[in-house]
């Protein structure tokens, strides 16, 4: 007769846990290695491969050919094939196993990171993605887009200098827009700026950021800045963020500038009996609902109030134009306001 024993059904019970976790975790897990290098052709490894070699070199950082197949999830063996023809194609050098990127390299890899920051303003423009969903969507797109396809899609969406995370586009010649700015965890307090960039990697601080409601192109004034924390004041509310997250904020720096505290807010500090000016919205509001907003009335220069609280606490209904219209929270904190 067996008899049940929960200690060992426990260890049972973990290991399948640890397993699980092992094959399915998101990226680095069994499961989604084989996917990735199943669906994978030579073209997306060479790309993946001077995409990481860029940013490697920008970071001051030479890549090893060791810690090319720890960067990436792709066989040694595709690696290997991929870095001789990159060799025999003079896209890269090698030298006691350092991996460095010629001229040719370079501008190939400009031309990958192009398309992929096209593509994510286009995500964010045009399309109704989550921004979690943008990066994912435009590394699988970065590799089937063609030089003129990329052009095509820059016409289309007015030749921008920026990615929605701030990260400035290649043009088609590879120039860049300089972006100015330090990260927030290296800043004074009493510092006032604007957040100019929002680092989407790695994916856990990017997610703290969104579930914080952090916007590109806010202006903020640093309140504290320790090893424990960093507390910073922006459109009328508090947020607080470790030393680590908050490097993956850029901030462009203000000189002799006062930032009121009582003047540009968010909607969602208006309170019952106050009235406010609406003075523009938010760049984190785009696409179709930056237009729904403005088509509703949300527009510079009007008059807006609170009408009806909701007892659950969202959406409230303000009163524009004489017309009452129910907002989410999400939704009126894209609008600026200037309280009366």
């Amino acid at each position: 007769m067996v008899t049940y024993n929960p200690l060992n059904a426990l260890l049972i019970f973990l290991i399948i846990i640890v397993l699980v976790y092992l094959l399915f975790r998101p990226k680095k897990g069994w499961f989604w290695i084989v996917k990735n290098n199943y669906n994978t052709n030579e073209k997306t490894v060479v790309e993946d491969i001077l995409k990481l070699l860029y940013h490697s070199e920008n970071d001051g950082e030479i890549v090893t050919k060791s810690e090319l197949t720890s960067k990436l999830n792709f066989k040694t063996n595709l690696i290997q094939n991929s870095i001789e023809k990159m060799i025999s194609n003079h896209f890269i050098e090698v030298e006691n196993e350092k991996i460095k990127l010629t001229n040719n390299g370079r501008a190939y890899a400009l031309r990958i990171i192009r398309v992929h920051r096209l593509w994510e303003k286009f995500l964010a423009e045009k399309t109704g993605y989550d921004k979690l969903e943008w990066h994912e969507r435009a590394e699988q797109k970065e590799h089937q887009l063609n030089t003129e396809e990329a052009n095509l899609l820059a016409a289309q969406l007015g030749e921008p200098k920026f990615d929605p995370h701030g990260d400035p586009i290649p043009s088609q010649s590879g120039k860049m827009a300089i972006l100015n700015g330090v990260p927030l965890s290296s800043l004074p307090i009493y510092t006032i700026g604007k957040i100019v960039h929002i680092e989407d990697e790695p994916e856990v601080a990017y997610k703290q950021i969104l579930a914080e409601n952090i916007h590109i192109g806010s202006h903020i004034k640093v309140l504290e800045n320790n090893a424990t924390r960093v507390t910073f004041y922006a459109e009328g509310e508090e947020f607080k963020l470790s030393p680590k997250v908050a490097e993956n904020l850029t901030i462009d720096v203000i000189e002799k500038h006062h930032l009121d505290e009582n003047k540009l807010v968010r909607l969602t500090n208006l309170k019952e009996q106050e009235t406010a000016t609406i003075i523009g919205l938010s760049k984190e509001s785009r696409g179709e609902s930056r237009r729904r907003l403005l088509d509703l009335g949300f527009v510079k220069g009007a008059k807006i109030s609170i009408d009806l609280i909701n007892p659950l606490k969202e959406p409230t209904a303000y009163l524009i134009k004489e017309t009452s219209i129910a907002l989410r929270n999400n939704q009126a904190s894209n609008i600026l306001i200037k309280k009366d």
